[in-house]
């Protein structure tokens, strides 16, 4: 059976030739006779496999010598504690909520301390990033961010400027898709399902000093969401997901492979170029984020009706174009071009966009004027514009 056009927003596709080295090894990694899922994770041969995953994401980001990476379970969800449990040492944070993450963020903050909200799109439906404050309280113990909102789709360019206060951000959905400055951060962190691995693992990128003390709120933290803890036991304090661990080593090679960040930045911003055009001149799809503030991984768009989405959704399926229905709680439709989602991929969904809006002319909005035009093709290495323009 053909491979299908997997535009899910996590658990997302995958290198093809990363998923054929698996097999390969399935039932023999390297000589050891045994798959990676059935050997110890104390052994030698898993700690290299650790220390490879590493030193690959080090080059990758730049990571600086003063922060720890570690590779721990419960994906970026258990962040939300981990963060103010960890950093929060006078009991006040932060939030910028730009969309349904970041709020759940903030919602889980306020559980151990003052989370105060200093920007917010919410009140235009996270169309949107907030305009940030121009400056931060600086007895704020840190401030908190969610660079890209998988479910709504916008995406920050920039960051809140916070001076002494560390910088937190999840950067879950545009991880290892285009460059990051991780000096700029305190603490980084990152559910790997989007474009680095299987679902099961989160990496946390930590500056040392911020968890030199151990957790902010000893008294109630966990050992196991213990960052400085993790740090001292090489993410190896209970058995890791030793699975994805090993894809993501090879995921990291692959980025390598392809250019690195800057070369896979190129690539994403030339694959949702292709849909944002489209959705700029469609008179039956619209796009749902401002336009200077679209994302690189989440393009969001929906017709005239939630029934006509349904619609779309099936035909879409029928060309083998799976997973691009909304999320549940903003419905429409949601294409998630996350590093390993081809070219090719995308353009088919253009164009079933451009088939589906030839034969559904009739239920464009009434000032629609350029219904039907045909989709442009994907140019390799073309500019990238990650700036946009920004309107209404």
């Amino acid at each position: 059976m053909a491979r299908v056009h997997n535009f899910s927003a996590g658990p997302a596709t995958l290198p093809e030739c990363v998923l054929r080295e698996c097999a390969a090894e399935m039932l023999d990694y390297r000589g050891c006779g045994m798959s990676v899922m059935e050997m110890s994770h104390r052994s030698g041969a898993f700690q290299s496999i650790m220390d490879d995953a590493e030193a690959t994401l080090r080059r990758l980001l730049d990571i600086p010598e003063n922060y720890r990476v570690l590779f721990l379970q419960g994906g970026a969800t258990l962040q939300f504690a981990g963060v103010p449990l960890n950093l929060m040492r006078t009991r006040r944070a932060g939030y910028v909520v730009s969309g349904n993450w970041s709020k759940r963020a903030w919602q889980e903050a306020r559980r151990y301390g003052d989370a105060i909200v200093i920007a917010s799109s919410e009140d235009s439906s996270f169309d949107r990033v907030p305009a940030f404050p121009d400056s931060v309280d600086q007895t704020l113990d840190y401030v908190y961010v969610c660079q890209n909102e998988t479910v709504f789709g916008n995406m920050m360019r920039d960051f809140p400027q916070t001076d002494d206060v560390p910088l937190v951000a999840d950067v879950s959905s545009c991880f290892l898709s285009q460059p990051l400055d991780v000096g700029a951060f305190g603490l980084v962190y990152a559910g790997v399902q989007k474009n680095a691995g299987p679902a099961g693992t989160a990496v946390v990128i930590v500056r040392d000093d911020l968890i030199a003390q151990g957790p902010a709120l000893a008294d109630i933290c966990p050992t196991y969401l213990d960052l400085r803890v993790e740090a001292d036991k090489g993410s190896l304090l209970n058995t890791p997901n030793c699975w994805a661990i090993y894809v993501c080593g090879k995921v990291f090679h692959w980025i390598e492979d392809q250019g690195g960040l800057k070369a896979m930045e190129r690539s994403n911003w030339d694959k949702v170029r292709l849909l944002y055009d489209y959705l700029d001149q469609s008179g039956l799809f619209c796009g749902t984020v401002r336009a200077g503030d679209r994302s690189i991984a989440n393009v969001t768009f929906r017709t005239s009706s939630p029934e006509l989405d349904d619609s779309f959704v099936e035909a879409a399926a029928e060309r083998g174009i799976v997973n691009v229905r909304g999320h549940r709680l903003v419905g429409g439709m949601r294409a998630s071009c996350y590093n390993a989602v081809s070219p090719a991929s995308v353009q088919e969904l253009v164009t079933c966009m451009a088939d589906f809006e030839a034969t559904h002319a009739g239920a464009a909005p009434e000032n629609a004027t350029r219904a039907g035009a045909t989709p442009t093709q994907v140019t390799s290495g073309s500019p990238t514009d990650p700036k946009g323009v920004r309107s209404g």
